[in-house]
């Protein structure tokens, strides 16, 4: 039931835009009453969590033999990718989604997303494999939460094939924060020495 809500509300938002759907549309197209949607999702923001969190699940997926063994830098590429392609058939829609959760009257989702940000590069931290500790893991987290918040922005407005543009922008963001990382490194171990 929830998984035919979603597709639902994803059809309508296709034509009419994620600011225009009404639950009571849903239920209708799914010949439901309103209340059937209520007892699976509490508004319209909790679906829009639901379709987003689809995409979590494909980033934690199994990953392919040897992935464990890739540079760090490929593994957080491979990891995000996956999110971003679970999402890019409803990319327009998504994009939607994210800007209503912004939208300054609904303090509610503002505050909301500061923490779904936290949580979903925490789990793409998992997902690729991470191992930092200490103030390396802070740095990281940073790092990450500032390419994954700066990709995401561009991949809500690629319009190339496959958002070709947003992932070598990833691509370029994780090198530069490798880079960093080094020589942040080295120069601790300098300090140390």
């Amino acid at each position: 039931m929830r998984a035919r809500i979603i597709e639902a509300a994803l059809d309508i938002a296709e034509h009419w835009g994620w600011y225009d759907i009404r639950l009571h549309h849903v239920a209708e197209r799914l010949n439901l009453p309103i209340a059937a949607i209520r007892a699976e999702f509490r508004d319209g923001d909790a679906i829009a969590d639901a379709w987003i969190a689809q995409a979590d699940d494909v980033m934690l997926a199994e990953p392919a033999a040897g992935f464990a063994e890739l540079p760090v830098e490929e593994r957080l590429q491979i990891s995000l990718e996956a999110w971003l392609d679970a999402l890019a058939p409803r990319r327009r829609v998504t994009a939607e989604m994210f800007l209503a959760k912004l939208w300054p009257v609904h303090v509610h989702h503002n505050l909301k997303l500061i923490t779904w940000t936290s949580r979903t590069v925490q789990w793409w931290r998992e997902a690729a494999l991470l191992d930092g500790k200490g103030q390396q893991r802070s740095v990281e987290e940073i790092g990450m939460t500032l390419i994954f918040l700066s990709t995401l922005g561009r991949w809500c407005r690629d319009r190339s094939e496959g958002q070709q543009r947003s992932k070598a922008y990833l691509r370029r963001s994780l090198r530069r924060a490798d880079c960093f990382m080094a020589c942040t490194a080295r120069v601790r171990f300098r300090m140390a020495g």
